[in-house]
């Protein structure tokens, strides 16, 4: 049997796929040539500044091919040629980087109250930044975000604009491309895609926001080098779960697989916003620790009130020591690390990753869900365990990845 092997990865595959006789297309020789072309661009993406003659070392393919390949990205202005390399004998290597400068990407991470907004190069360095209102109106935020969206096409006219990626606090309909299950945004059932390309004329890619997150890690991340299997969790407003296994992210048929965030973990617990009493998300996400924190509160002898402050005010309020936010935060911990053992125990992934907030007092929070892991885990665990940083804005960076794929990820048999 022929060994796989993906773009980018060092080890040959060990998952052998079953092919589907009732739904397969046989490979092409366009496919073939796409295949190499995609493998040659991450090669150069990840070694940069690399030779012809380095491709053809890493790649496996002939010189020729290569260099049919690099001259074709060369005129499509993906690859630029840098300085000449010095050898002791014969003709000097020009050596090759992705040209950033090429192509612009655009990402919104929209969340319940406030969208960000990102203009990205190819090499998924940040070019500017912006927000906007979210709001309960979802064809208002299309009209808005279009507007946004055509002043960056004027000021950065230079550039050639790939697409819009943009992740949502929901699960989206893989053949509608419809947002079907978000319990924290106010929107019902819209075709975000149909009406934003159509007001940009921009392809557009929408994606769960936590499947950004596992696309950024995987992309970008300085964690998962040669890491096939990955659960990233988002936790902030609600908990998400992406998941990266056997190098693909998995959607399952419906779009809804992975979600963790509204399986029960408390019987008779709270009500959530989905419907559903004591999930994960209800038990685990920033809210989660706003409700502890003012339960805490009225039941104080000093106070009887029931504010609820921010998350980030939690954060600050037990960084000084303060009582009842620092048992929020441990309450919060302990939930979140319940969910993430069930997420461990049933997929054995190499690596989770946390993305939100909370990761701002991992040194408090960390410790916490390893114990906790390890109290529920009695065979054991190789899982790691990992903290992003939010300044690395992972959720952004994830839908600047949709778009990128596009080019440099495994091409659809055609």
């Amino acid at each position: 049997m022929a060994k796989s092997f993906s773009a980018g990865s060092r080890e040959p595959s060990l998952v052998r796929r079953k092919i589907d006789l009732d739904n397969f297309k046989v490979a092409s020789v366009k496919t073939a040539r796409d295949i190499n072309r995609r493998i040659v661009l991450n090669l150069i993406r990840k070694h940069q500044p690399i030779s012809r003659a380095e491709l053809s070392r890493h790649s496996r393919l002939q010189r020729s091919t290569v260099s049919v390949i690099t001259q074709q990205l060369i005129a499509e202005r993906w690859v630029k040629m840098g300085a000449s390399g010095n050898l002791p004998r014969g003709r000097k290597p020009k050596f090759l980087h992705i040209n950033g400068e090429r192509s612009g990407i655009i990402g919104v991470d929209v969340r319940p109250e406030k969208a960000n907004l990102m203009l990205a190069d190819l090499e998924m360095r940040s070019l500017t930044q912006d927000s906007l209102l979210t709001g309960s109106d979802p064809e208002k935020f299309v009209s808005e975000l279009a507007g946004r969206v055509r002043k960056l096409m004027h000021v950065y006219s230079r550039l050639t604009f790939e697409g819009i990626g943009i992740a949502l606090p929901g699960r989206i309909d893989p053949h509608s491309n419809r947002l079907i299950f978000a319990p924290n945004l106010p929107w019902k059932s819209f075709d975000l895609k149909s009406e934003l390309e159509l007001a940009t004329g921009l392809p557009v890619e929408l994606e769960n926001a936590a499947n950004t997150c596992a696309l950024a890690e995987i992309w970008s991340g300085s964690h998962s080098e040669n890491v096939q299997n990955l659960i990233a969790v988002t936790v902030s407003e609600g908990i998400g779960v992406g998941m990266i296994l056997n190098g693909q992210l998995v959607r399952g048929t419906s779009g809804l697989a992975g979600e963790f965030g509204h399986v029960t973990i408390q019987e008779d617990g709270p009500l959530c916003s989905c419907g559903n009493r004591g999930c994960w998300e209800i038990s685990a996400s920033n809210g989660a620790a706003r409700r502890y924190f003012a339960e805490a509160e009225s039941s104080s002898t000093n106070s009887h009130g029931s504010h609820r402050p921010t998350f980030e005010s939690i954060l600050g309020m037990a960084q000084e020591g303060h009582p009842h936010a620092s048992a929020a935060l441990e309450r919060m911990a302990r939930q979140l690390g319940a969910g993430v053992a069930m997420t461990v125990a049933g997929i054995a992934p190499d690596v989770v990753v946390i993305i939100g907030e909370v990761t701002q007092a991992w040194d408090r929070v960390g410790p916490i869900i390893d114990e906790v892991i390890a109290r529920r885990l009695t065979m054991g665990s190789k899982t790691r365990i990992i903290a992003t940083n939010p300044d690395t804005q992972p959720r952004l960076r994830g839908t600047i990845a949709l778009v990128l794929q596009k080019h440099f990820g495994m091409p659809h048999l055609v």
